[in-house]
């Protein structure tokens, strides 16, 4: 049961990045596709439909891990609760900016938001990736579970660490570059005229920026944490979702020779689910990796009792396939390039 809400876990974490995830990357690159109001009304149009939508796959996550890994989740949000109140300032921004745009009829207002959305959706894919680095890298978890971490000590990734570090810093980095690449491709393939080919070109310099990072990152991330080459090496799961990320990535850019907008997006989106599976399948059994040695938080020792593991499985056994649902509908709504505003037109 605990091995079956890891992976559940684990989905519900990549759902998240690779839905939101667009809409971090379209916000990132609007500055760069978008050169007038009606095509940055665009770019907000075609994540429109889908961003709210979207969040809530990150508190599906935070449930399931409220349900199945209460002292994980404990841990973490007191040792990175700092972090957290960043993120949340990050995500109310970047929806008011979505939201509040169009609702006065003055040019200051519109670039004051124009400035906010690109820059809280970067600033939100490097805080998932510097967190990300730090589970990677560890936490100095005490005795009794607990941890606490500056913000940055040596900027080293060495005792004693802090929340940014260089490798931290370069996972968050690693997570703009990929985030961004993604959401241009996601222009592409939705957006209508300039902005498409804008985001078509944009896309293909950012992957191959992509696929230079993503080696040198592995290799930083098994040098701050060895346990993961050990892992990747001993777990055939762990080889597959490695190679399918990398299928992924060939596969956007054969895609994008080929013009096969939609098929690039899948082929990103194939990318990012499956690097972060195949991380947590090397990182397995261990959800916090500590500084000392024995002290790593454990999926066993973090998880409910099996009882309440149990019940909780029933409840998502049922709203899980309804997300699903809500989610296919939507897509099927809003299917179709989205054109540029007139002028006069309303929404965004």
């Amino acid at each position: 049961m605990v091995e079956t809400w890891y992976a559940i876990v684990t989905l519900l974490f990549a759902a998240y990045v690779v839905l939101d995830g667009f809409d971090f990357g379209a916000g990132m690159v609007s500055p760069w596709v978008a050169k007038n109001d009606a095509e940055r009304r665009q770019v907000l149009a075609a994540i429109g439909p889908f961003w709210d939508g979207n969040e809530v796959w990150l508190l599906a996550a935070g449930g399931a891990l409220f349900v199945a890994f209460p002292g994980a989740l404990a841990s973490g949000i007191s040792g990175f609760s700092f972090a957290i109140f960043l993120v949340l300032w990050c995500l109310m921004g970047r929806g008011l900016a979505i939201e509040l745009r169009a609702h006065v009829d003055d040019a200051l207002w519109r670039t004051a938001w124009d400035f906010v959305l690109p820059a809280t959706s970067a600033l939100l894919a490097l805080f998932f990736g510097v967190a990300f680095g730090n589970l990677v890298r560890g936490v100095p978890i005490g005795p009794d579970g607990w941890f606490a971490l500056a913000l940055f000590t040596t900027f080293l990734p060495r005792d004693p660490v802090g929340i940014l570090d260089l490798y931290t810093v370069g996972a968050g980095l690693f997570a703009v570059l990929a985030l961004a690449a993604h959401g241009a491709q996601f222009l592409a393939w939705r957006a209508d005229g300039d902005v498409a080919a804008r985001s078509r070109a944009l896309a293909s310099r950012l992957a191959r920026g992509l696929a230079v990072a993503w080696p040198l990152v592995t290799v930083a991330s098994i040098r701050v944490q060895p346990a993961l080459f050990h892992a990747l090496a001993a777990r055939p799961l762990a080889w597959a979702f490695t190679v399918l990320a990398g299928l992924g990535m060939a596969g956007g850019f054969a895609a994008r020779a080929r013009g096969k907008d939609g098929l690039a997006f899948v082929a990103s989106s194939a990318f990012l689910a499956s690097i972060l599976a195949a991380t947590a399948v090397a990182l397995w059994p261990v959800l916090l990796f500590a500084r000392t040695a024995g002290a790593s938080l454990t999926a066993q020792a973090a998880a409910s009792d099996a009882h309440g593991l149990s019940v909780a499985l029933a409840w998502y056994a049922v709203g899980l396939p309804l997300a699903v649902v809500y989610l296919v509908v939507l897509a099927r709504l809003h299917r179709g390039r989205v054109p540029a505003p007139t002028p006069d037109g309303g929404g965004y």
